[in-house]
């Protein structure tokens, strides 16, 4: 009988691969000749090594993991260790490898020792370190999901092998437990791993479709502006959290503040401080935007111009923004400003902003927006540091700015859609009823919406270019791939254990968002609304571009 030869190396074999096997080549390992029964825990074995034939009867095996073998007296063959030794979360952790080393997760869980609530060492059978970042970062991804079911979903067919000892999804008290043990300091530091490799990778190659402005010297896009975040109504949380919209802490929902940075291109996520809601929507923005530039002053970089809304920060933090970045900034018609010049060419001024005794000298762009079917324009009044008027004109200022919404807005709105309750009027976001855990699951949701906004970073240059339609011939751009598949392909792929990355991002790059579609409406809606709406005016849309008109004209 003819067989295979054998390599002189071993062939390198991997999860979520596929082997076929001969039928009659699969055999019972038990020494006492009977077939294996529903008592026993052990795996086939292979008997020979002979050729398939066409038309022979062929058992097609996929790959769950590969681990040491341990062997039974009586001759069954079972697998030492843990599915929490084996699980990875698939492309995520991948991508997360390719741009910050092998073995992050695990680097990390080495050096997180467990809190005061120490969690039994023969427990680790169940739950181990590693295992468990992993399952809050899942948690985050499928937030309908009980505790058992993501640890479930984690290790998928893992759950299948005959491990040496029989193994079980924990229960939600033993992952409640390992949770308070863990704390929040391992997953903020994965967290600020995935976001700053996200950073260097953008200051690097950037990002297909990059947006920026400028001939002679590019700058790219990038938003920032607050969000709330709805927690849980526990006293604790409401004790640290506060509520907004009312002074006596009355509000229904405990709420947290972010203040997201964006990339506008891609809606890549590069940082996220957050704290309390506060009362008072301003304050609590400004702080957040100080601990941006005490503590992450490298995002500030001098290529970058940063668009922002109406929330006045103040003269001294855009002064000092200024000194080290770009701004372009909407301003509130109670704002004022001190006129330097007359009007420019391309129709904007010199002025001066003024306040808490600092002056900071800008360029004012002010223009109308005219949308077919509305009936009065809408006033914009933007402010920058960029006083070269030749290399950004007025014009194309304000063309930029509409990308504030894109990198703001419609990342934030696709970041939450995994997460059930994100939007007004509904219930709360996230899941944990303390602060110290809101932390922990905080930092892991900006991890898995970074790793994800990565895999779909890398499925983007991979897509074919649309056949017909506005895109059709185009390369295909990150923003032009849907956040919402790609987040269903990545957990498809880690209950199913694909290793192939490039079949993940094959797939998400087949699914395409409709961008660029002129789309306006009066009432701005940041996520999907629960219930119907009072009536056709509140929802009405109209399709038609938007017509910038300048409002100034030189002499």
């Amino acid at each position: 009988m003819s067989s295979y030869p054998v390599p002189s190396c071993a062939v390198p074999v991997c999860a979520g691969m596929m082997i076929a096997v001969p039928l009659e080549l699969a055999a019972s390992p038990l020494r006492s000749g009977r077939d294996l029964g529903d008592g026993d825990r052990s795996a086939l074995v292979i008997g020979g090594t002979g050729k398939i034939r066409t038309g022979g009867a062929v058992v097609f095996c996929k790959v769950v993991t590969v681990a040491e073998a341990q062997v039974k007296r009586d001759g069954q063959v079972r697998a030492k260790g843990s599915p929490v030794h084996h699980a990875t979360l698939g492309p995520l952790e991948e991508r997360l490898g390719s741009q910050a080393g092998p073995g992050v997760i695990g680097g990390i869980a080495g050096r997180a020792p467990l809190g005061a609530r120490f969690v039994k060492g023969e427990r680790e059978r169940l739950l181990a370190r590693a295992f468990m970042i992993r399952v809050i970062i899942l948690m985050t991804l499928m937030p309908d999901t009980r505790p058992g079911d993501v640890i479930a979903a984690l290790a998928g067919d893992l759950a299948l092998v005959p491990w040496a000892r029989p193994w079980r999804p924990a229960s939600a008290r033993s992952a409640g437990a390992w949770r308070n043990a863990l704390g929040p300091v391992p997953l903020e530091e994965l967290r600020d791993l995935v976001l700053g490799s996200a950073w260097r990778e953008h200051q690097g190659q950037g990002c297909p479709g990059a947006v920026t402005i400028g001939n002679r010297r590019p700058l790219r896009a990038g938003a920032l502006d607050g969000t709330l975040l709805r927690v849980p109504d526990t006293p604790a949380n409401r004790a640290f959290f506060g509520t907004v919209g009312t002074g006596d802490d009355s509000g229904p929902y405990p709420c947290l503040r972010a203040l997201p940075l964006t990339c506008c291109s891609c809606r890549a996520l590069f940082a996220m401080p957050h704290g309390p809601a506060g009362t008072a929507k301003a304050e609590s923005e400004q702080a957040l935007l100080d601990e941006v530039m005490d503590s992450a002053p490298w995002l500030l970089a001098p290529d970058w111009i940063w668009l922002m809304d109406r929330n006045y920060h103040g003269a001294a933090r855009i002064a000092r923004m200024t000194g080290c970045t770009h701004v372009l900034i909407r301003l509130k018609s109670d704002i004022p400003l001190k006129r330097t010049s007359p009007i420019l060419p391309d129709g904007s001024y010199e002025a001066e902003l003024s306040g808490d005794g600092v002056t900071v000298k800008v360029r004012v762009i002010e223009y109308w927006v005219t949308v077919g079917g509305q009936e009065v324009p809408e006033m914009f009044c933007l402010v920058t540091d960029l006083m070269d008027w030749e290399d950004y004109p007025a014009p194309e200022l304000a063309a930029l700015y509409k990308w504030r919404w894109d990198g703001s807005e419609t990342a934030l709105r696709e970041a939450k859609a995994p997460l059930r309750g994100a939007g007004p009027g509904t219930g709360p976001m996230l899941r944990s009823g303390s602060p110290y855990l809101i932390r922990q699951e905080l930092a892991a949701w900006a991890a898995a919406t970074g790793m994800t906004r990565g895999v779909v970073l890398d499925a983007a240059p991979a897509a074919v270019p649309a056949g017909k339609g506005r895109r059709a011939g185009l390369t295909v751009r990150p923003r032009d791939l849907s956040f919402a598949r790609a987040v269903r392909a990545v957990l498809s792929a880690i209950r199913l254990g694909h290793a192939c990355y490039q079949a993940v991002t094959r797939e998400i790059g087949q699914h395409r968002n409709v961008v660029d579609r002129d789309r306006h409406r009066d009432r701005k809606s940041k996520s999907p609304s629960s219930f119907t709406h009072a009536g056709p005016a509140d929802t009405a849309t109209r399709i038609a571009p938007a017509v910038i008109t300048m409002a100034n004209t030189p002499a």
